[in-house]
């Protein structure tokens, strides 16, 4: 029997073991194609959003269709949610309590800014990330030093791979991003 030969029925031998292990596991693993799978789920409240209910739901779903370490969902009547959102009449900010929970303020003094490119950019303090001060406006996190002209509500390569990284692996990532801060912007 050849060296080819005698592998080609090793690597046979062991896939036909791990089928049958598979098969008598009490539960069946998340398909690999699933890339929510693993994804850490953080739930909002945004019923104090206001004015702004329509841009948070924009800037939850930029983040949604941009990460899949993290998904965003509304929280269920009478749950205790993760992130709380609030408008309000101050100058939009974040105060992230550990990383994925805290509260987003919708400020009403950021007159003439993108609100969806608030929300996401306000969101993405509670997924860890800091201001990007100055910055360009393909920086999400550049924030207001973008200017009044920029309505990028995308987060760039390396806050994407940022975020991932955060919440890659377990629920328990939360060692890997700064605790309580608050982020003005």
């Amino acid at each position: 029997m050849s060296f080819r030969t005698a592998a080609r029925a090793l690597i046979t031998s062991v896939v036909a073991a791990l089928a049958l292990t598979t098969a008598h596991a009490t539960a069946a693993p998340a398909p690999a194609d699933d890339p929510t799978a693993a994804a850490r789920v953080l739930t909002y409240d945004a019923s104090g959003s206001a004015e702004f209910a329509s841009a948070v739901a924009a800037g939850v779903a930029v983040w949604n269709e941009s990460v899949v370490n993290v998904r965003l969902t509304p929280a269920a009547a009478g749950q205790s949610a993760n992130i709380r959102i609030i408008a309000d009449n101050g100058w939009p900010r974040a105060l992230r309590t550990s990383l994925g929970n805290g509260i987003v303020y919708m400020g009403r003094e950021a007159v003439g800014y993108n609100t969806t490119r608030i929300a996401a950019h306000e969101l993405g303090h509670i997924l860890g990330l800091p201001d990007i001060k100055p910055g360009p406006c393909s920086s999400l996190m550049s924030g207001s030093t973008a200017g009044v002209s920029c309505t990028n509500p995308y987060p760039n390569a390396s806050e994407r791979a940022t975020v991932e990284n955060y919440f890659a692996g377990s629920s328990a990532a939360g060692d890997r991003a700064p605790g309580r801060q608050l982020f003005t912007d």
